[in-house]
């Protein structure tokens, strides 16, 4: 019985555990123990790990990034060359420290420009960057203000600069985070990273010296360190170590493996005594440390595939389809924990032609570019690529030929004849109708006078020949000697009625102004006489 009850219970707590494993899986931070510090990707800028960046520190000889910096930004814009010969005055070795690094130049020797920047990078000399700093400012103060300028359109907000070396002053300060934003414009140069990440360099004679021999003061890069030995790295890159009492140890370095290229800023690190008196640098324990964070937990990952069909965006006017799909033109990768969920990523698309407002139309090449797609995470950007057609579109010359009729119609001075035109026919249509109307009005007050003109010439020529009043109804009454009063033939004895017959309409339509017409009649008459005269009569007359 006490089995069965443990049972429930160890199930219980296999479940609990399980819901806690992915936070036991979570990524911890680095162990460091420096003052003040920041881990960044030097490709995109992005930072993984920082601890107290936006502190006030002081930055040692840190500073010396800034003067070469500068100097060569001057070599880069023309302003002066590596090869210009500078002597050493007096000014330059105004202030230094007793226990202060140098490389020994005296006043009045003199050497180039790029062994000065190599005494400053790599031999840590104070003097070497006040001579620097004397030829491109004019001034050792006109070149401190210089490096405060710059610093500024860098984005600096925690730095300000008394000199051009880093020897203690409480006015000479940084932040870690304004260390990490100089040194990333730094490294772009190639001249600086040349000169930084020189492990051993020979200073020809000068005028007043045997050839130096130069030893870079990096661990990291250096076995032979005259200083920080035992730290060699052997993905590491440049930059600078700094170190005083006030400052405590600092160092600037780069690392590059397996695609991945990190920028560490340590400083404030402390230095712990061992046992047998040698002490442990924690400024390269530290960056050392965190590079292996990276290393061992992170990896170029690819977040965004170049044959990903990512949106389809319409098409005007095109012959094969009404619309194209985009892809990006480029594979997007970022360094990421290597149990990170890729799906977790927001896509943030932007069609130019959509930004614009404009109607996107074809033709359309494949490879065109269209728009942009930005892959972030958390607020995080972590790349952003071209978006290009993935097929061509052609195009369709009907579907071409309406638009251009469409967009000339949408043209203020086309509206304008357009609806002159429409006016001008509207008003010719109107007149057609105007005059069609009037002249069926006109034939047919013609048609209707001509009829009266007819009618009444009829009437007029009855009358005249038959002696017939239109206004009278019966037969005129016979005359006397049984003729008309103007001796022609009897026909008094019509009726109106006879007049309207078939055949005396017929014949009364031939008689105006034909005389054979008129002599058929009598002719016609007589014969019907002769026809309808009683025998007896006939026989009297034979």
């Amino acid at each position: 019985m006490k089995k069965i009850k443990i049972f429930p219970v160890i199930l219980l707590l296999c479940l609990f555990f399980s819901v806690l494993s992915p936070a036991a899986l979570a990524l911890d931070d680095p162990a460091v123990t420096a003052k003040a510090v920041l881990l960044a990707d030097a490709d995109s800028g992005r930072v993984f790990f920082s601890q107290n960046a936006d502190e006030r520190v002081y930055p040692a000889s840190l500073t010396k990034i800034v003067t070469v910096f500068l100097a060569v930004e001057a070599i880069e814009r023309g302003d002066v060359l590596p090869t210009d010969e500078i002597t050493c005055t007096a000014a330059c070795l105004e202030g230094m420290a007793e226990d202060g690094s140098t490389a020994n130049i005296a006043v009045g020797e003199t050497m180039t420009l790029e062994e000065y920047l190599y005494c400053a990078m790599v031999e840590s000399a104070n003097e070497a960057c006040n001579v620097i700093a004397e030829y491109i400012g004019g001034s050792i103060p006109n070149f401190v203000q210089m490096m405060n300028e710059r610093a500024a359109q860098l984005g600096c907000t925690g730095t300000h600069f008394t000199n051009t070396h880093g020897l203690p002053d409480e006015n000479h300060y940084t932040t870690a985070n304004d260390v990490y934003l100089i040194t990333m414009e730094a490294i772009r140069q190639d001249l600086f990273m040349e000169i930084c990440n020189t492990v051993k360099h020979t200073v020809p004679a000068t005028n007043m010296s045997e050839t130096r021999e130069l030893s870079n003061t990096n661990g990291l890069i250096n076995s032979d360190s005259p200083y920080y030995r035992g730290y060699y790295y052997e993905y590491a890159r440049g930059v600078k170590t700094g170190h005083t009492s006030a400052a405590g140890y600092c160092l600037v370095s780069t690392a590059e493996k397996d695609g991945m290229h990190l920028l560490a800023v340590v400083m404030g690190g402390t230095g712990k005594e061992n046992a047998d008196g040698s002490l442990t640098y924690g400024n390269f324990v530290d960056t050392i440390a965190l590079y292996n964070w990276v290393f061992n937990n992170f990896s170029m990952q690819e977040i965004l595939g170049s044959s990903e069909l990512v949106c389809e965006v319409p098409v005007a006017m095109g012959s094969d389809g009404d619309s194209v799909t985009l892809r990006p033109k480029d594979v997007v990768v970022a360094l990421l924990p290597n149990d990170v969920e890729l799906s977790g990523f927001e896509r943030d698309i932007v069609i130019y032609s959509e930004q614009s407002g404009e109607t996107l139309a074809a033709p359309i090449a494949a490879g065109a570019v269209l728009g942009e797609i930005t892959v972030s995470k958390d607020g995080v950007v972590y790349g952003t690529a071209s978006l290009v057609a993935s097929t061509s579109v052609e195009l369709s010359k009907i579907q071409y030929m309406k638009e251009q009729v469409g967009t000339a119609l949408n043209l203020v001075w086309v509206k304008i004849i357009f609806w002159i035109l429409i006016i001008i026919l509207v008003a010719y249509a109107l007149l057609i109708i105007r005059y069609r109307t009037l002249h069926k009005r006109h034939q047919k007050e013609a048609r209707r006078a001509r009829q009266e003109l007819e009618k009444r010439r009829e009437e007029e020529e009855m009358t005249r020949i038959f002696g017939v009043d239109e206004n009278r109804r019966g037969p005129k009454p016979p005359q006397e000697n049984g003729s008309k009063a103007d001796g022609g033939p009897r026909m008094d004895y019509f009726s109106r009625e006879d007049v309207s017959g078939r055949h005396t309409v017929k014949i009364g339509t031939t008689i105006p102004g034909n005389d054979q017409a008129k002599r058929d009649y009598f002719e016609e008459f007589f014969r019907r006489n002769q026809e309808d005269e009683p025998q007896e009569e006939k026989q009297k007359r034979k």
